[in-house]
């Protein structure tokens, strides 16, 4: 039961009577038409925009059209008041048995409350993580991988249908140098002194395991031949040594892709010529000199004719380059190959996230796939900014090419993959986020995971106790939806089913916003209206979930607090989190 998608249906259907009965021209256009939570609680359930966003394409005053409206809401079986308010909004009470209603749908749902069909199926491909294989994934990576994963999530349950895709970066210059830094490593392994790593090479030390492994399986094969024999063996190597350690790292975060994209296996296909076929066809590729780039001097600027993309047909800023200087495809053009590859799979929408350093590259990524889709696929990027980590307010350093930086592992074997996930979660993908190892592990309400996983966990308790002190009372959903669930008439008892009645709602508005922080927010709001209505018990013993001498009474209580636990259990499902049963 979604009450804002019901009562917008109601809220048609009265405005589809006053069409036909001559009130309201027959062609007016209700697709803005909606139920939402008001602002302030004290003004209602639900509130609607109808009045507001129909009175000028109807000619009448919005006024005048709300009071009409509410008249005829007035009638439904489930609204005790309407309310005109403003210039137009129209605000709704229910009764109370309309939210016992939804707690009993609630309970039956069981975990697929909240699932939704607004995604229809449609093919939705959601590419995260994609760093570059270069070394273990860092705190840095673990935002994205989370993000991502989550929107994933949000996005299945909505109804999409998801792939997870990660697009591994395995072409270009940086996996040259890898290769080298890995030889070196595997000089290192069979007994040569290597010295100083020279500036530029990766110098981290995750690399001697690679150099050990070579050195392992091959010998001093290679020690002798030229660098044009054993680099490109060397990389593969090295490459597939660390994608290993990366899908461990994410396996330890819980994360699974569906799909490995290899950037260098994508070009050799043949994608990239797809791409400039695709876009020669369409008369989107020309030859030209590009201006200077703003900030050089103009003796740094070399003006040489280019194979260029006519992004600014798509709002970017700049046309774009298809080949390099030596005759080779820019990143750009095997990212537009990844993005049509996409698309020619099945998905019309396409979420990337992206690192905080990528901002500048949206708009031509989105043009590329404007142009590549003919305007019928759609790419959504969201940015992860930087993680701040700390330690008791002390700054951690990381920096991957120094060598010197905190592992992903490192802070899951820590904390936890369940505190990494949700403490990643509990700000906008957009803005930067402090991760203090100290603080994620406090056992107080400033910590949001600790205070959610022990609302679930209190939950648990009291339904131990339930079993201990009221064998007669089974516990399973059916029996309590069928609970006399009218006994729950308590302001905050209400206040909270209401709450839970907003997860299907919170569920389509995460999904069509793409942002998943939104469940980490919603979460903590359940869990502070669980805890209120706790502590309320804890100081009048009449409002206790337990009452000596009235089963009836304690089953409609179980019958709450099994649904609010029912409800975060969903959302940190979403989140890739295990709820707890209890704190330790």
């Amino acid at each position: 039961m979604n009450p804002y998608k019901d009562f917008k249906e109601v809220v048609k259907t009265e405005l589809e009577g006053l069409i036909q009965d001559g009130t309201l021209p027959a062609d007016l256009d209700l697709s803005r038409v909606a139920v939402e939570p008001p602002r302030d609680a004290a003004h209602g359930d639900l509130a609607t925009n109808a009045a507001l966003v129909l009175a000028k394409p109807a000619g009448v005053k919005p006024r005048d059209l709300a009071d009409t409206l509410a008249k005829r809401l007035r009638g439904h079986a489930d609204v005790s008041d309407v309310e005109v308010a403003g210039p137009g909004f129209i605000n709704l009470r229910l009764h109370d048995r309309y939210w016992h209603g939804c707690l009993a749908s609630i309970l039956r749902a069981g975990a697929s409350y909240g699932d939704s069909d607004l995604g229809r199926g449609r093919a939705v491909n959601v590419e995260y993580v994609s760093a570059n294989p270069t070394g273990p994934l860092t705190v840095g990576h673990a935002r994205g991988a989370v993000v991502g994963d989550a929107m994933a999530a949000i996005m299945a349950k909505a109804g999409f249908s998801v792939t997870r895709e990660y697009y591994i970066n395995d072409a270009g210059t940086q996996v040259d140098t890898l290769a080298r830094s890995a030889y070196l490593r595997y000089r290192e392994a069979l007994g040569e002194e290597i010295g100083e790593i020279p500036s530029g090479y990766y110098p981290g030390e995750y690399l001697k395991d690679v150099g050990q492994a070579l050195a392992a399986r091959d010998g001093p094969k290679w020690l002798a031949q030229p660098e044009a024999e054993w680099l490109p063996e060397a990389r593969r190597f090295a490459i597939d040594s660390l994608m290993d350690l990366v899908r461990e790292d994410l396996a330890a975060l819980g994360i699974e892709h569906d799909v490995f994209t290899s950037e260098r296996a994508l070009v050799e296909a043949g994608g990239v010529d797809a791409v400039l076929k695709t876009l020669e066809a369409r008369g989107l590729v020309y030859t030209g000199t590009l201006e200077p780039p703003k900030g050089k001097a103009p003796e740094d600027w070399e003006p040489r004719p280019q194979t260029l993309f006519r992004a600014t047909d798509f709002g970017d800023d700049v046309d774009r380059p298809l080949r390099k200087s030596d005759g080779s495809w820019t990143y750009f053009s095997s990212d537009m190959a990844n993005h049509l590859d996409k698309y020619r799979r099945g998905a019309s929408t396409l979420i990337d996230v992206w690192g905080a350093d990528h901002g500048g590259y949206v708009k031509r990524m989105k043009a590329a796939v404007e142009a590549l889709t003919e305007g019928q696929g759609r790419l959504e990027v969201m940015i992860c900014q930087l993680v701040k980590l700390t330690r008791q307010g002390v700054p951690v350093k990381m920096s991957k090419r120094a060598g010197v930086f905190v592992t992903l592992r490192e802070v899951i074997d820590e904390v936890g993959k369940d505190v990494v996930r949700f403490i990643m979660l509990t700000r906008k993908n957009d803005a930067p986020l402090d991760f203090d190892l100290t603080k994620v592990m406090e056992q107080s309400r400033d910590n949001p995971v600790f205070y959610v996983q022990y609302a679930h966990a209190r939950v648990r308790s009291v339904m131990r106790h339930a079993q201990e002190a009221f064998p007669a009372i089974a516990q399973d959903p059916e029996t309590l939806a069928n609970s006399h669930l009218h006994f729950l008439t308590d302001s905050d008892e209400l206040a909270l089913i209401r709450l839970l009645a907003q997860w299907p709602r919170l569920v389509e508005s995460a999904a069509e916003t793409f942002e998943p922080h939104r469940v980490a927010f919603y979460l903590y709001d359940v869990a502070a209206a669980f805890h209120g209505l706790w502590t309320k018990g804890k100081d009048n013993t009449r409002l206790r979930f337990l009452i000596e001498g009235n089963p009836e009474l304690t089953a409609a209580r179980l019958a709450l607090i099994r649904g609010t636990a029912q409800v975060v259990a969903s959302g940190l499902d979403v989140f890739g989190v295990q709820p707890v049963e209890e704190m330790r």
